[in-house]
């Protein structure tokens, strides 16, 4: 049984219907069981798991996924329905569905990165407000520069057009 990294979880974390989502064949690759397994267990306990804890996708969802997320094609013919997908609640459910010692240490490492990439995000958001901020600080004082230049264009005296030139003469 070979530990989970947090990597390879990240790479199974999607975002369908502005949700960060996983497959119910990744997780069930996590938990080394079968998907048709692990999806007998939830629906034998499917008041676990409203809508907004697991959802099944559409078919355009799910070939939107397959072609920009380039998921594996399944083996032995393939998916009969539409897979299921499990929110982070939905995740923190499968463990109370899913007892072994393999889905325990697997919903613990899958918390894990959840909460990491939540901080990540937040660390994300603080770094765009603040880059905001400067940016209309620094628009503002460009613009007083920009109108203080304006004033003193204004005030200079204006130079005879036929005047001598300062510098080095290119005729010459």
């Amino acid at each position: 049984m070979e530990k989970t990294s947090p990597t390879q979880i990240e790479k199974m974390i999607y975002i369908i219907r502005d949700q960060k989502v996983m497959l119910d064949s990744d997780l069930a690759e996590l938990y080394e069981i079968p998907t048709g397994r692990m999806n007998e267990q939830v629906k034998r306990n499917l008041k676990r798991f409203p809508e907004d804890f697991m959802f099944q996708l559409t078919e355009f969802e799910f070939n939107e996924l397959q072609n920009l997320m380039k998921i594996k094609a399944e083996r032995h013919g393939g998916r009969r329905k539409m897979p299921y997908v499990f929110t982070e609640c939905g995740v923190a459910m499968l463990s109370s569905v899913l007892s072994s010692e393999r889905a325990i240490s697997v919903n613990i490492a899958i918390m894990r990165t959840f909460v990491r990439l939540r901080s990540f995000l937040a660390m994300d958001k603080t770094i765009s407000e603040k880059v905001g901020r400067l940016e209309k600080s620094t628009n503002h004082l460009f613009k007083i520069v920009f109108e203080r230049l304006d004033s003193l264009e204004e005030t200079l005296p204006e130079h005879p057009k036929d005047r001598k030139k300062i510098g080095l003469n290119k005729e010459t």
